[in-house]
């Protein structure tokens, strides 16, 4: 596992601010896939599971209490119990986890569990790593979404910010990172759609530049973003009759981090947590803001979004067992059509054993 701490974001539920992407000839389509996950919306069994699934983010890194960490999933599984209904709630996400993380370990534990509802919200460290690999991480989620979906639960999913807005780098360091980001949004966005998720958007700017949701470090929500989170996730699941308890209360119960109290953080932590988190990420992070300056510089900047487009593409195609085309929705994030109809003929799930 990677060290304490991951840039995770989650705020208002809104459209992701990413830019649309052309659209390319549409391979063939088949419906959704529609498991066990749907039946459960229309069910509320007496005791209700909840497994959340991810890094720091979803651990609850930013949202302090008593003896560790709250954070979004816990203050949700609070407003899923009603009348004549209980909660069980596995918090599974540990700081720092990569999609590997999350597929190797996390998703075998939350089978052997038998939840009816799971998180699972992971991607951004692994934009972190020199390994970033989006083919890899699309068929890593694939599987998870697919080994929880069929045995019946209703997966929650969220695209999120990248860490270079966050942390408000320069544009030839932040553009790379933000495109990886983009990608891994594309990914969920269509997963998403194929198992029929509850997905939640947390990417725009809107919340992003709202310091009063964000921890002193800028990289993970405050108690206010937290609540925001799971008060956005508990409106998407009452709609499907799955969150029965009131809404959790998005008014923190500790004050915000001041300009004063942020501003010291990055200047003494900030520069050395990324730097520690991404060891393996800055040599080639210089080379791609280097190649960031040059194609700026030409105009050429477009081949760069359309390899990271192509990219996107052939890994969804490689789980829907065809090409996917890739297009964008007015506000959102980079989506395909199968994210929208379905992803189809998924490889068997191979990859996690029960």
């Amino acid at each position: 596992m990677s060290e304490a701490v991951t840039p995770g974001a989650a705020a208002t539920v809104g459209a992701c601010a990413t830019p649309p992407v052309p659209p390319t000839p549409a391979g063939a389509r088949l419906p959704a896939s529609r498991t066990g996950a749907a039946a459960r919306a229309t069910h509320a069994p007496a005791t209700v599971r909840f497994a959340a699934l991810g890094d720091s983010l979803t651990e609850g890194i930013g949202d302090p209490v008593q003896g560790g960490w709250r954070g979004w999933a816990a203050l949700l599984a609070e407003g899923l119990a009603g009348t004549g209904r209980d909660v069980e709630f596995r918090n599974l996400a540990v700081a720092g986890a990569l999609s590997a993380d999350v597929h190797e370990r996390q998703a075998v534990a939350a089978a052997d569990f038998r939840p009816d509802i799971a998180s699972v919200v992971v991607g951004v460290n692994d934009t972190l790593r020199r390994s970033f690999d989006i083919r890899r991480l699309t068929g890593r989620l694939d599987e998870v979404c697919g080994l929880l979906a069929g045995g019946g639960a209703v997966l929650l999913t969220a695209c999120l910010p990248d860490p270079g807005t966050a942390l408000g780098l320069p544009g030839p360091l932040r553009r790379p990172l933000a495109r990886r980001q983009q990608s891994v949004n594309a990914v969920v966005h269509a997963l998403s759609a194929r198992y029929d998720a509850v997905h939640l958007h947390a990417s725009d700017r809107a919340w992003t530049d709202d310091r009063s949701l964000w921890s002193v470090d800028r990289l993970h929500p405050g108690e206010r973003g937290h609540r925001r989170l799971a008060a956005g996730f508990h409106r998407l699941l009452a709609e499907r009759g799955l969150a029965l308890g009131d809404r959790p209360g998005q008014e923190p119960q500790q004050p915000p981090p001041t300009r004063v109290a942020g501003a010291l953080w990055l200047a003494t932590e900030g520069t050395g947590w990324l730097a520690r988190r991404s060891t393996d990420l800055l040599p080639q992070l210089l080379g791609l803001a280097t190649a960031e300056v040059g194609h700026w510089a030409r105009g050429t900047s477009e081949r760069l979004d359309a390899r990271a487009e192509q990219a996107v593409r052939e890994a969804l195609g490689d789980v829907a067992g065809h090409g996917s085309d890739v297009e964008g929705e007015p506000g959102c994030a980079p989506t395909t059509h199968a994210s929208r109809r379905g992803l189809a003929r998924a490889r068997p799930h191979d990859g996690i054993r029960r």
